[in-house]
């Protein structure tokens, strides 16, 4: 008998039981699910439950990839599994849900302007801007995944833009904002959101934090304020992910600021 036969487990250790690669999936399918829903609730005209379904879905998404890594079980298919399932998730659904409201809005609103303007035209321009951005994210981040930089993004995530769109919606029903501005500010955000998706601007990703080491402050702050904003409804989670889809273009701002007052020779401390 030779030393490698003595020693049969040794190679099935490092490699993960069969059935183990379905769990990622599942969790997966768990987002597909979310935002297949949530096309289904802005069709029926229930927005809340489409904005709760869209942020449900970033719960699975954000646990599909470390469950993958926790049970070593990456596969490639899983990736374009996810990939799929992040475009209708938080590309297609958020586009529906913003066009059926934006829809809902043109017929009640419409008719009462002294002129006539194509908002339905507009309306499904916009939000599908809002899902040709989230492909091209989508395609790019697959892209460049070997080669990126882990401590950002380039672009706004499409989960986090899925996330400031139906917080805004969900809002927006709840509050029963039904006049012209509500449809007006909803296309522009489709469009804000979409071209900051396709555009250059890093956004801090949080991959660099190790949960197992020592965590500064502020990172651990980021727990319990996700758990308040998902108690405290649709006001705070729009207000958490549209900042931080406008902290990467307000502080390329700050920063062109800033070199323009060093090279006119005002320093700024």
């Amino acid at each position: 008998m030779t030393p490698e036969a003595d020693f049969p487990a040794e190679t099935d250790t490092t490699k993960p039981r069969p059935g183990l690669y379905v769990l990622p999936n599942l969790f997966t399918t768990g987002t597909l699910f979310a935002g297949f829903y949530a096309i289904v609730a802005a069709i029926d005209g229930t927005f809340s439950r489409a904005g709760v379904a869209i942020f449900v879905a970033m719960i699975f998404d954000g646990l599909d990839g470390r469950v993958a890594r926790w049970t070593n079980t990456q596969s490639t298919f899983g990736k374009e599994y996810d990939s799929l399932s992040d475009m209708v998730a938080f590309g297609l659904a958020p586009a529906i849900v913003a066009y059926q409201w934006d829809f809902a809005r043109i017929a009640q609103v419409v008719p009462t302007l002294p002129f006539h303007f194509p908002w339905s035209r507009v309306a499904w321009l916009a939000t599908f801007f809002y899902a040709v951005g989230a492909a091209l994210r989508l395609a790019r981040f697959n892209a460049k995944a070997a080669g990126a930089d882990k401590r950002y993004f380039e672009g706004l995530p499409s989960p986090s833009a899925a996330a400031a769109m139906a917080g805004l919606i969900w809002l927006a029903y709840d509050l029963e904002w039904t006049d012209l501005t509500s449809l007006i500010v909803s296309m522009i955000a489709s469009i804000v959101l979409g071209g900051l998706m396709v555009s250059r601007f890093s956004y801090w990703s949080g991959k660099t934090v190790n949960l197992r080491g020592r965590v500064p402050w502020a990172y651990a702050i980021l727990v319990p304020l996700l758990y308040i904003a998902v108690s405290a409804g649709p006001i705070t989670l729009l207000a958490l992910f549209g900042a931080y889809a406008l902290s990467a273009p307000l502080y390329w701002c700050f920063r062109r600021v800033r070199r323009r007052h060093h090279r006119d020779g005002h320093p700024v401390s």
